[in-house]
């Protein structure tokens, strides 16, 4: 008698908008769902279930939520939490990894694995301003780590209830790049699931080409509490943002990612997106931490290490920072 497979299980940590998205895109592929959740969340998750609104319709689902602890060994674990909350998070998590379990990192920044088992320099360097500690490093192991680079938009409309404003595809691929047999096992789930999943040979080059569009245009909008348009619409602050690519650019050269476009034509892709509002604007104003070390303290902390001059960047860093500690008092 053939035995029947057992369906795979995922962990979504970080139960906000993209987590709730991916959690409904593997639910749909018929993948058992949990989600690592806490307070109002967790409440809301076991009370109603998960809801996800997308252009396609809206779906209701019941994944199983709790904490790490709960919800035991998993095949693959998904973070999708703030990058600035895994160096504290990341040993409360061990209960979810067993000897296989993967896990995939999606959020923004330079993520803890970028420069383990690099090729060129900084190779297996750690970045305070990403992993302090080395914590994150330590938890979750370098030769079960795949990378994910979301593009998409989506909002918490309420704890438990998540809008998809607009998807374009989740790039997902070994650090190492190859297309191995858990990148395809996950690409081939959440096309199943009606999200755009797309293997990448080249992961770190994905990481790095989406962090040199947001690490100017999320702590500039911050800043000055103004929408994609409104920034790029001024002479003199589109000028700031090219300054502060141009010296990201400067460190890709060395590290060998180099980016097939300059830094004005990239900025006129974002133009063409129309008027969007950052996710460091957002957080600036419902008062949650920013988002800034993994994204542009991770830029500074490189330029640091490769000698690279880095005055615009460094200035709007240190601005961004103050701002941040003004509204997380």
């Amino acid at each position: 008698m053939q035995e029947i497979a057992k369906p795979r299980t995922a962990a979504i940590v970080g139960a906000g908008a993209i987590g709730a998205w991916l959690a409904d895109g593997l639910d749909r592929a018929g993948w058992r769902v949990s989600v690592v959740a806490r307070g109002e969340t967790l409440a809301a998750l076991r009370t109603g279930g998960l809801r996800v609104e997308r252009a396609d319709g809206a779906r209701q689902s019941r994944p199983t939520a709790g904490s790490a602890a709960e919800l035991g060994i998993q095949d693959y674990v998904i973070l999708t939490v703030k990058a600035q909350s895994l160096p504290e998070l990341a040993p409360q998590l061990t209960p979810l990894f067993g000897p296989s379990t993967a896990v995939i990192s999606g959020t923004n920044g330079i993520p803890w694995w970028f420069f383990q088992d690099f090729d060129g320099p900084l190779k297996d360097q750690i970045l305070e301003s990403v992993d302090p500690g080395g914590l994150q490093a330590r938890a979750f192991p370098c030769e079960r780590t795949l990378g994910a680079v979301v593009h998409a938009s989506a909002r918490v409309a309420a704890p438990g209830r998540v809008q998809v404003v607009a998807a374009d595809r989740v790039l997902l691929g070994e650090p190492s790049g190859g297309n191995s047999a858990r990148v395809r096992d996950v690409v081939e789930a959440l096309r199943a699931g009606g999200i755009n999943c797309q293997a990448s040979q080249h992961i770190r080059d994905e990481v790095w080409a989406k962090l040199w569009g947001n690490m100017n245009m999320n702590p500039v909008s911050a800043l000055t509490r103004s929408g994609s348009a409104k920034l790029l619409a001024d002479p003199d602050v589109r000028a700031l943002c090219v300054r502060m690519m141009e010296e990201m650019q400067q460190c890709g050269r060395l590290l060998r990612l180099n980016s097939a476009m300059t830094p004005t034509e990239r900025i006129e892709i974002t133009r063409r997106l129309g008027d969007f509002r950052t996710s460091m604007l957002a957080d600036v104003e419902s008062g949650r931490p920013l988002e800034l070390a993994p994204q542009l303290g991770a830029v500074v902390e490189i330029a640091d290490r490769l000698g690279v001059p880095a005055p615009f960047c460094r200035s709007i860093l240190g601005l961004t920072r103050l701002l941040g500690a003004e509204h997380t008092v």
